[in-house]
């Protein structure tokens, strides 16, 4: 109900104010009209006084003087100054070799160790061991790279045996690839040293 009160009052008060501006302009646009005459008749005029130069008065350009390059030098004309062109000769040799140096690149390889873990001395061992004992091991590298079948094959002191053994249990190898495919490698034989600290 207020929005019709509001509706209905405000269309004829827009109405109203709408007349009352046109006519307020309409007032100024004849008030502005009247002042024109006297406008044009004041007309300032504001120009900037240039002054002639007199180019004679100032002394004459003088150019530069640059230096002179020097002479080229002296042509020599004397042969027996000429550095002589015959150089030493050789006959160059014949090499009978008939080399293949293939792709320049083989994925083929052995197997290679990644992890030896050390042994420990067994203590049981100390007493009658002397300062440097070896045990010779063989075993087999599996394509995962872990050892298997390790057997001692000779050793300077049977009670380091097993102490071998285990150690090298726990080695890990990069497996031998053939052919871009991990293969076995059978019958890898290494030396474990055992040495006792000097106290």
């Amino acid at each position: 109900m207020g929005s019709a009160i509001r509706l209905i009052l405000g269309i004829p008060g827009a109405a109203i104010v709408t007349a009352l501006l046109f006519m307020a302009m309409a007032w100024m646009i004849k008030q502005d009209a009247q002042l024109g005459d006297e406008r044009a008749a004041l007309n300032i005029n504001i120009t900037q006084q240039l002054e002639d130069t007199n180019l004679s008065s100032n002394k004459e350009f003088k150019r530069p003087t640059l230096d002179t390059p020097p002479p080229p030098p002296p042509s020599v004309v004397d042969a027996s100054n000429r550095p002589s062109l015959d150089g030493v000769r050789a006959q160059v040799p014949v090499l009978n070799t008939n080399l293949s140096i293939g792709t320049g690149f083989n994925p083929d390889r052995d197997a290679q160790p990644l992890v030896r873990i050390p042994p420990q001395y067994p203590e049981r061992c100390m007493s009658r061991a002397g300062a440097k004992e070896t045990v010779f091991v063989e075993f087999d590298v599996t394509p995962d790279g872990t050892t298997t079948n390790i057997r001692v094959v000779d050793s300077t002191n049977s009670c380091l045996n097993s102490a071998a053994t285990k150690s090298v249990e726990r080695w890990k190898y990069q497996p031998k690839i053939v052919e871009n495919k991990a293969e076995w490698r059978r019958g890898v034989q290494t030396a474990i040293t055992f040495e006792l600290a000097e106290n």
